[in-house]
């Protein structure tokens, strides 16, 4: 196999194993934001804090939705490594 190609496939690994590093982190980052949107919430003593709480909750709902579809197309693509901590499978 030509030293070139070797190396390409090299670097792609890298690029997926670090692609789906950041998507981990975003699920993580996801579930951390639900987290403090319904514990603010349910503290909130203000209109405008629930508001804020509801914006917090409506991006962690975007950014999951988003990297839960980025993962799928990383499992179809067999680029996708699972762990036995993951939490959002």
């Amino acid at each position: 196999m030509d030293l070139a190609i070797i190396n390409w496939k090299n670097e792609r690994i890298k690029m997926n194993n670090s692609s789906n590093k950041h998507l981990k982190e975003a699920l993580e980052i996801s579930r951390k934001l639900t987290i403090l949107a319904d514990e603010g919430e349910a503290s909130s003593k203000d209109d405008g804090c629930a508001v804020l709480y509801g914006v917090i909750r409506d991006c962690a709902y975007k950014i999951r939705g988003r990297a839960e579809r980025e993962r799928d197309v990383h499992k179809v693509l067999g680029i996708w490594e699972e762990d036995n901590s993951e939490e959002n499978k």
